[in-house]
């Protein structure tokens, strides 16, 4: 549902493969996936789009793809609170499928395989952290985005997910160009 090239929204933008993945994408029902590819197809129109987006989810509402789907979109049309609820409701089956606690606030390196990043569902639930501190951040509350990141540096301290960014971004809130 990419509008443009090089334009990705934090969560799966560059992880492609999560969508393909087995562990992810299985179990998806044939209509669903037409309802995303139809959302897909018209993403220029937007209330058609998300028509479809919204009957793929009521066929399948917690499957991965239709999930990332809705963020996508939501993400895309600039519509930042819908995409960081989608964010809230990724993580939420993220925690799920890894067998972790709801709070990620409470989450311990140990708790998943965290450090294997071919370990799928422990990526998905590091890439969904890293899209709640990303629409955290933008907005507006950068102390729960920073505390999401430094999360995510917990868990990941070789950032494979790249979360360091989130941090360099942080770190320059209210410096100029300049600084």
């Amino acid at each position: 549902m990419a509008p443009a090239a090089g334009n990705e929204p934090p969560m799966f933008g560059a992880e492609p493969s999560l969508l393909a993945d087995a562990l992810l994408g299985a179990g998806l029902p044939a209509a669903a996936e037409r309802h995303l590819d139809q959302a897909a197809s018209l993403y220029h129109r937007a209330e058609l789009a998300e028509q479809h987006l919204y009957e793929a989810k009521a066929l399948a509402p917690d499957h991965a793809a239709v999930l990332i789907g809705l963020y996508r979109f939501y993400f895309y049309k600039g519509r930042l609170e819908e995409a960081l609820d989608v964010a809230c409701h990724c993580l939420g089956k993220a925690a799920r499928d890894n067998s972790l606690v709801a709070d990620w606030h409470c989450v311990k390196p140990g708790d998943a395989d965290f450090s294997n990043y071919a370990a799928v569902l422990p990526r998905f639930y590091l890439f969904t952290l890293k899209a709640y501190a990303y629409l955290q951040m933008r907005l507006g509350d950068v102390d729960e985005g920073h505390a999401a990141v430094q999360k995510l540096l917990e868990l990941d301290p070789t950032d494979k997910v790249n979360a360091g960014l989130l941090l360099g971004v942080w770190q320059r809130i209210g410096k100029s160009d300049d600084d």
